[in-house]
């Protein structure tokens, strides 16, 4: 993010391929790929077995891409991908066709862990009491948002070459020093103390950053005047959701 501004985002280049082009295509992939969780979580939540779930989750989004579902994604201000998205499903589901959309699917969606025990165990470790299908769906939603950015962060500090700092800081990312005590990460780095807890500002601050980045992907309206705030209030509602 440069002059505060949020930088040309990876959403907005889909909308400007709402033809299926082949780059457009692997990029509704890769976002769909990493957002696929939320949407299991809200079928399963609803009453489906793991393996109808799955199924319905890969229907869903095949038929995304090959329908071409971007063009009824609205740019008016305000819109964000994640409630989007969850109308989408909504309206699958309520119009969801009698054949077998999956078998058609043509490996156009590579999802990296979509398999049934894979999927099933991390729903059964989300939390059983008192959550609709809704508030699953933001929870899981804002759960894979966070876990994206970890990811960006662990890769930025891989490409310079500080693995070593990120694995023993990490933690501080969620202000868990018990985690992280800079003295004894300092020990283990042959650090001074001083610049392990410089470090692990540094690390928070780069972790802001990407998280601000990430959201601002999944809102619409980039070229808004008020995105930053838009993005502030999307991430409130993302940590809300985890609470």
């Amino acid at each position: 993010m440069r002059d505060g501004r949020f930088p040309e985002t990876s959403w907005t280049n889909l909308l400007r391929a709402r033809e299926l082009t082949p780059d457009g295509r692997v990029a509704l992939s890769a976002l769909c790929g990493a957002y696929w969780f939320p949407v299991f979580a809200f079928i399963r939540r609803r009453g489906a077995s793991a393996e109808q779930a799955l199924d319905e989750t890969q229907e869903f989004f095949t038929h995304l891409i090959e329908k071409n579902g971007l063009a009824s994604f609205d740019r008016a201000r305000g819109t964000r991908f994640r409630s989007w998205l969850l109308g989408c499903v909504k309206n699958h589901l309520r119009h969801k066709a009698q054949h077998d959309a999956t078998e058609a699917a043509g490996g156009l969606i590579a999802f990296e862990s979509l398999d049934a025990a894979a999927a099933e165990a991390r729903y059964q470790a989300e939390p059983s009491h008192g959550l609709t299908p809704e508030r699953l769906y933001d929870r899981a939603f804002a759960e894979s948002v966070l876990a994206r950015v970890v990811t960006q962060v662990q890769a930025k500090y891989a490409a310079a070459g500080q693995t070593a700092l990120f694995e023993a800081l990490k933690g501080a990312l969620t202000a868990n020093v018990a985690e992280c005590p800079h003295s004894e990460v300092a020990r283990q780095l042959g650090r001074s103390e001083g610049a392990i807890r410089k470090a692990a500002f540094d690390l928070r601050e780069v972790y802001k950053n990407k998280l601000r980045e990430e959201v601002a992907r999944l809102v619409a309206a980039p070229d808004c005047p008020d995105l930053q705030a838009l993005v502030i209030e999307e991430i409130g509602h993302l940590l809300a959701a985890l609470e």
